[in-house]
Parts: C-alpha cells; sequence; structure tokens
C-alpha cells in the first residue's frame, strides 16, 4: 500500500542533509539522509531559484519531457540495510516506465515537476514510528533531535523482520 508524503523539513546535519517526509492523510514521519549536493538540489527547487544554465536535475527532467514522458510520480519502495530505495514513474504513449532511482533524485525531480511523492507501507514499517508534532514546543524538541540525530541512531532500533532477519525492505 502506497501512502501520499511530502516534505515536512530538509536539514544539513554533519555534514549530510536529513529529508524528513510527512504521510498526508496520516501521523507519520519519515527522516531520509542524503548527500549535501542532492538536499541543496532539493532546497534551491524548494525556493524557486533559478539558474542561467540547467543542474542536473533540471537537466534530467527536460530530457524525459523531450522524449515525450512525463513524471507521473516517485515512490520510496524500499529499506535495506539502511539504505533506501525508490522508483520514478513515468507515462510515455500511454504505457508506464518505472526507472531505480534514490529517493534524493526522485524528490529532486519531484519539487522541480510538482508530481505526488509515495511512501510504501513497507518502509514505514521498517522505520521506528516517528510521528507528527503537534505542539510548537514538540516541534522544537523535534529539531533539536535532527541535530544531534546521526542515521546510525535512526537506524539502531529498526523493527526486524521475523526471525531476526534484519530489517524489511
Amino acid at each position: 500500500m502506497l501512502h501520499e508524503a511530502r516534505i515536512y523539513s530538509l536539514a544539513n546535519v554533519g555534514g549530510q542533509a536529513v529529508l524528513v517526509l510527512e504521510e498526508v492523510n496520516g501521523p507519520r514521519l519519515l527522516p531520509v539522509w542524503i548527500g549535501l549536493y542532492e538536499g541543496g538540489s532539493i532546497g534551491m527547487a524548494l525556493a524557486g531559484q533559478k539558474f542561467p544554465r540547467p543542474l542536473t536535475h533540471d537537466l534530467l527532467l527536460d530530457a524525459v519531457r523531450r522524449l515525450g514522458a512525463k513524471l507521473d510520480k516517485v515512490v520510496i519502495t524500499g529499506l535495506k540495510d539502511s539504505t533506501f530505495f525508490a522508483s520514478v514513474h513515468l507515462k510515455r504513449d500511454g504505457s508506464d516506465v518505472v526507472l531505480d532511482a534514490r529517493p534524493s533524485d526522485s524528490i529532486a525531480l519531484a519539487v522541480r515537476d510538482t508530481c505526488p511523492i509515495y511512501v510504501d507501507e513497507s518502509v514505514f514499517a521498517a522505520c521506528p514510528e516517528l510521528l507528527k508534532p503537534i505542539t510548537g514546543e514538540e516541534v522544537e524538541d523535534f529539531k533539536k533531535k535532527l541535530d544531534t540525530m546521526t542515521p546510525e541512531d535512526f537506524f539502531r532500533d529498526l523493527k526486524k523482520k521475523e526471525g531476526g532477519e534484519g530489517p524489511a525492505s
């Protein structure tokens, strides 16, 4: 089952970026650690910054369009060994084309084309439960946690598959 998500926050933390997605019709948050370049690319697109020459994600989106395809959606599809997986879904001539991609690149494309972002239920199920803050104080506490949280801290508490085989993907 897919759950629609949107960007809740984006922050630089200890040489990396943390992109937090929020479940649109639910209470869950999903922090995804990404590279600084990808975080910067997403941040620039969210801020509406334009450059005289295309950046990598702009170039890819332009190529998709010029080849007659349309960005349909992006999906965070899985989590294995502390690594998130995603797919980019394109429509072309009535056909679906699905590309394997990193979540950061997928979301960088989605924010440029305003297409929906989804998270597979298995990803939420594999992560420690992190619920949306409700009060201003909870928001501040959450931001403080993100400042000191590392990917290792987050993934240390991943729920194990039955039989202890590791994180669900």
